[in-house]
């Protein structure tokens, strides 16, 4: 992960949007002041973590994730040919 000044950021602001939405690969940045630094993330890649997070916290959903799992694993399930 690229870390970058909040004065860096704010010259070249354009390049690193777009750089952070190309690359898929968040962006530090840093002020004087550690407890002010920022990561700076895609708005697609936002979604996808708040979907992973929505997923992880429901219980029902996981189990169901689980016991799939757990019948890959054990090659007991049906493919749709």
């Amino acid at each position: 992960m690229e870390a970058v000044t909040y004065s860096n950021f704010r010259q070249g602001l354009k390049s690193y949007l777009k750089q952070v939405n190309q690359d898929s690969e968040p962006l530090i940045v840093t002020s004087q002041n550690s407890d002010d630094n920022i990561v700076v993330i895609s708005k697609n890649d936002y979604d996808e973590m708040m979907e992973t997070m929505r997923m992880v916290s429901n219980p029902y959903l996981m189990e169901k994730i689980r016991k799939g799992d757990k019948q890959v694993k054990k090659s007991q399930f049906k493919t749709d040919h």
